[in-house]
């Protein structure tokens, strides 16, 4: 199916029923029919359940139990780099902020301010900045964690459509990561100055969750919420698990001007693994 169509078909689709039926789906305890769900999905993706803390695909009580199984000790070492990679998935785009534009894919530009639901103040605190855009498809691991240390100050979420953000879609829909539902999640780190997260949600995300707040959309509304942390000590480390989407998306990280250097071997498509070396700090 050529990319044109796929793109058609995403605006033709029934996208908020779909994602509401898949997210009971993915919740029911089926028993027999949930393993069999699950077996029929590792083999399709080619998922590697040798990585996970729990690899007996019978003991998965609901399909989201096993689509957000964490993984097994040990199985992602952190590089010794200032910035660590958040998640398993790929590389869409990355590079620098352009005033205030964040490249999706050629011939398609969004800005920060779209991105973080218009909060002015907030984008222009990343002008002339970095960003770092991160596909994570149906096989890989589901967990999203810190890049770095950092303490929440804010969340926000955002509505909006729920459009594939598979490489297809990104290439074929303007404004995609700036139109679909996301929550954004501002940190303040003590070496780098803030930095923003940002989940995207897709067609059939059933839902995101953040480990301080458990999950952001469970009733899916046209209205923005926002909660503040100034008078909280919520601290993660680099590392440590953040967030989590019950079934794939993507991640949308932005940096102030001068606070990372991307690794010299990333490049738009490639693979990239949990703790491995994103960037460091420019000296």
């Amino acid at each position: 199916m050529s990319d044109r169509l796929k793109v058609l078909l995403q605006y033709l689709l029934p996208k908020q029923r779909l994602t509401t039926f898949a997210g009971r789906v993915a919740g029911a305890q089926g028993g027999l029919m949930t393993t069999r769900l699950i077996h029929w999905f590792t083999g399709k993706y080619g998922v590697d359940m040798n990585e996970a803390g729990n690899p007996e695909i019978a003991s998965y009580k609901s399909f989201n139990e096993f689509f957000t199984r964490p993984l097994k000790a040990g199985a992602r070492p952190l590089a010794a780099a200032d910035f660590v990679c958040p998640v398993d998935g790929a590389i869409s785009q990355f590079g620098a902020i352009d005033d205030h534009h964040i490249l999706q894919a050629k011939g398609h530009r969004f800005t920060t301010t779209e991105l973080v639901g218009g909060d002015t103040a907030l984008a222009a605190q990343f002008r002339h900045g970095s960003f770092a855009n991160l596909y994570l498809s149906p096989k890989d691991y589901h967990r999203v964690h810190m890049p770095c240390d950092g303490k929440l100050a804010r969340m926000i979420y955002v509505p909006g459509t729920l459009f594939s953000v598979n490489p297809a879609t990104a290439r074929g829909v303007p404004n995609l990561f700036a139109r679909n539902e996301r929550v954004v999640c501002v940190f303040e780190s003590p070496e780098y100055g803030p930095f923003v997260m940002v989940l995207i949600g897709a067609t059939i995300v059933g839902s995101m969750a953040t480990v301080w707040h458990g999950v952001v959309n469970p009733k899916r509304t046209n209205r923005a919420s926002e909660w503040t942390y100034v008078d909280q000590d919520i601290v993660l480390k680099k590392g440590e698990e953040m967030g989590r989407f019950l079934l794939g998306s993507t991640i949308v990280m932005l940096f102030r001007q001068n606070t990372i250097a991307f690794n010299k071997d990333w490049a738009p498509e490639r693979p990239v693994r949990l703790g491995g070396l994103m960037g460091n700090h420019p000296a």
